[in-house]
Order: structure tokens, then sequence, then C-alpha cells
């Protein structure tokens, strides 16, 4: 008997009963779909942080306060104010891994622009900011060294701002008021989009840190440098040398805590990359459960089909089938079951991908339908059938004819 010959004996087994056939190919539908679609979810998590960080440069380095040891008791991160401008320019000039810096300093203030005003982060930076950052001005130019040293009160806008503020009217050249203080326009920054739903990276204002520090805060201390390293390769190489000029400039003891803190940028890029892909696995993972309840659900009806069918298989061993035959016959439908319903759950699993962007929850995360999920999915489909359609056709090739001839 050859296996197409068998396929269409299957096919029309299957069809005998339609509603029951398909009943049972839905686990095998919505196991495969289930799969694809999580998994495509996965990997465009996994690709939509490895493009959000590598909007910012994987050579990239933060330093930022750290925690001081105060009578014994620990202040937390960031509580203790211990940059200044200098340990920055330190690091510029002392630094030979290190290729540029940006001094940082933030604020929140209500930003007006003739009967329009809208709230928002200004960001205080060096002159380096776009270069270290990976930003592109869309239009106008960026503050120089010049403009830093004298504490100029110019800005740079997000897109977000402009359009806020000024709608399609050109804002460079123009002046708004921050904090009640005159600012002109020099440029604005080429859209970037939000940051995994934390903030809109456009909705900010980047001005003189200097600028910032004085006339918005009225502080002498920065709240972070950003750091360019001289290459992808020497991060780690600029960590360590920022590391040692810090604890000299700040007079930290041997064995004494760091008063700061350095993050390697293509670090945590690693590990949130990591991370997705894990959360990847754990959805694929869950939801190929279903298909092995799917499996479940097609050995369950293989065997009804075998006891249904018991004088009909002691016919075909009465004309001469032999086991192999039976055996064949009955896996064979069990596999073009699970292989139908693992095509349709393909279709249904691409399709599913494609309508999440349509489901508010889902309409900021990225799908990538991974042709390799695709195909896993389908082939694991048919090894279930395999698996659990094997015990059904052994036990309809292992009846014995005369028995099964006397079945009613």
């Amino acid at each position: 008997m050859n296996i197409l010959r068998t396929s269409q004996i299957a096919l029309r087994a299957l069809a005998r009963n339609k509603m029951r056939s398909f009943l049972t190919a839905l686990g095998i539908i919505i196991g495969v779909g289930a799969v694809i679609a999580m998994v495509s979810l996965g990997e465009g998590a996994k690709k939509g942080v490895e493009e959000r960080f590598n909007s910012m440069g994987t050579n990239l380095l933060f330093v930022s306060p750290g925690s001081r040891n105060f009578r014994g008791a620990h202040t937390g991160a960031g509580a203790w104010q211990s940059l200044k401008p200098e340990d920055a320019e330190a690091i510029a000039t002392q630094c030979d891994a290190v290729k540029a810096t940006s001094p940082s300093s933030s604020s929140r203030a209500q930003v007006v622009y003739g009967n329009k005003n809208w709230n928002t982060s200004i960001q205080g930076a060096g002159s380096l900011y776009p270069e270290i950052r990976n930003w592109e001005i869309e239009s106008g130019i960026f503050f120089d060294d010049a403009q830093v040293k004298t504490a100029a009160k110019v800005c740079v806008l997000g897109s977000e701002v402009k359009k806020t503020l000024f709608e399609d009217e050109d804002p460079v050249g123009k002046v708004i008021r921050i904090k009640q203080i005159p600012f002109r326009v020099l440029g604005v920054l080429k859209s970037k989009g939000d940051s995994g739903g934390w903030f809109n990276r456009d909705d900010m204002i980047v001005a003189p840190y200097t600028t910032v520090m004085k006339r918005l805060s009225g502080v002498d201390y920065i709240g972070s440098i950003d750091i360019q390293a001289a290459g992808t390769d020497r991060t780690v190489e600029a960590q360590k040398q920022i590391e040692d000029l810090l604890r000299i400039r700040h007079r930290i003891a041997p064995g004494a805590d760091d008063d700061f803190q350095v993050r390697n940028m293509a670090e945590i890029a690693e590990g949130a990359a990591q991370s997705t892909q894990i959360l990847g696995i754990l959805l694929g993972s869950i939801a190929s459960i279903s298909l092995l309840v799917g499996g479940i659900g097609i050995m369950n009806i293989m065997l009804v089909s075998v006891t249904e069918r018991i004088r009909e298989i002691g016919i075909r061993m009465a004309v001469g089938a032999r086991e192999k035959d039976i055996l064949l016959q009955f896996l064979t439908e069990a596999v073009v079951l699970s292989v139908l319903g693992g095509g349709i759950g393909v279709v249904f699993g691409i399709g599913s991908s494609k309508l999440m962007k349509l489901i508010p929850i889902f309409a900021q995360w990225k799908t990538i339908i991974s042709p390799g999920a695709i195909l896993l999915a389908f082939l694991f489909a048919a090894s279930v059938g395999i698996f659990f359609g094997f015990y059904p056709a052994r036990k309809a090739s292992k009846l014995d004819p005369i028995e099964a001839l006397r079945y009613e």
C-alpha cells in the first residue's frame, strides 16, 4: 500500500465525520497558532529592545551618583550628589579610552510660546550630546562649546515639543519662555519615539547643562555624565579608567564604597536582549502545551475510531491486509489530521501576529514572524500526530481478524 493511496483513504475516513475531525484538529490549530504568535511577539520584543539600545549607541557609558555611608546608614543610589562638571572634564582629558563626554543636568518646567504652553522635561547637556547619543538634528543646529561655557539661553526642541508648541510653524530662531526665562530655539531633534513605554524621548527640550544648572535648577552639581567610548571594544577599558580616576578625584579610600556608579550600555543591552529572549522561549513553551492537549485529543478520537471500525479492520485483514498495512493506515489518519491542523494553525498564527497590532494594548509592540518558528511548530504538530497516533494504530493492527469479523 503506497503512501498516496493510504493518504486518500485517510482523508475519506476523516471526511465521514467532518465535525468530529475538525474539533479534533482544533487543538492542533490553536496550539500551532499560539506558538507562532507568542514566538513572533517575543522576537519582536527582542528586536525592539536592540533597536532602542542601538539608537542610543552600544559604546555608551553612564556615570551617575552613588550611595553614601553616613554614620552607618547607606543612602539610596543617586541620593548623594557627588558629580561636578570638573569630573566630566577630567574624564574627557585623562581617559584615553573615552572619545567624548556630555555632563547632564535635568529639570522639568512649564514652557510657553505665544498662547500655547506645555509641561516637559528640560535636559541639560554638553555640545557633543547628539554625537554621543547618536541623535540627528532635523532642522537648525545644536549649541556649541562657547554657548555652554557662557550658559547661553538657547535650546533645541524634541519633535513632540515642536509639534505641540509650533505645529507647522518653523521654530528655529523663535523665542520660548522656560520658567519665564526667554530661550532662543536653535534647532529641532529628529524623532526617536518612546522608550519602551516609560517615557517619550521626543517630549523634551535640550539646553546647555550650565544654563540648566544656573538659571533653572540653581545647583552646582550635575546629575550624570554621558560618555562615548573610543570604540565598542574599549567600553570595558573606559569603564575601568573612569572608575580609577573618579576614586582618586573623590578621595575614596581603598576598600571604601564608591560614591558613583558607572554603567556600561553594552552590558545592559546584552542583559535586556537575553531577558526578552527568555520571555519569548517561555511564551512559546506555554503555548506549546496546547499542542500536547491537541495530541491527546487525536489519540482519544483515533481510539474511538478503531472501536467503531473493528469490523472494517477484520474485512481488510481477511482480504489480505497485513499488520503493517493496518498500522500505516491508522497512523496516516492521525498524521493527516495533525498536519492539516498544523497548516491551518500556521495561517491562524500569522494572522494573529498581524491582528495583534490592532489591539490597543499590543499596538506599540513589534511582532516578527520567524520562518524557523513556523517550521518548528509545523514539524512539532506532525510529530504529535505520529506520537499520539501510534498507540491507536498499533492497537488496530493487533486485532484478531476472526474476532474482528464477528464484532457487531
